[in-house]
């Protein structure tokens, strides 16, 4: 089974820092770092705004429960947002190359 991670980054350089190191700890197979988006959210009892980028990371899903830690640690927000779901269904060869994370 095939599993996704979402988090947003203050910006590009940070995300693709941490999606270098997740992918060199063979955590996660690929990172698509998404284009700037902006992001509404409630901090500290107060409604704030900023620009962020996204990252949609992808692993198999033995490595999930792993990977959302290892994010959660090396993630540079202080409380960053990493959500992660094991997915229904994956093409054979994705599953596949996703599951070679677990197996080689």
């Amino acid at each position: 089974m095939s599993a996704l991670i979402w988090s947003p980054f203050g910006d590009e350089a940070s995300a693709e820092e941490v999606a270098r190191q997740m992918i060199d700890e063979r955590l996660v197979a690929c990172a698509n770092i998404l284009p700037p988006m902006r992001s509404i959210y409630l901090w500290q009892g107060e409604i704030d705004e900023s620009a962020e980028v996204g990252v949609l990371f992808k692993t198999d899903a033995a490595l999930l429960d792993r990977a959302t830690a290892r994010l959660a640690e090396i993630h540079p927000y202080e409380v960053p947002a990493v959500l992660g779901w094991r997915t229904d269904t994956a093409a054979k060869p994705t599953a596949e190359w996703l599951r070679g994370l677990v197996s080689d």
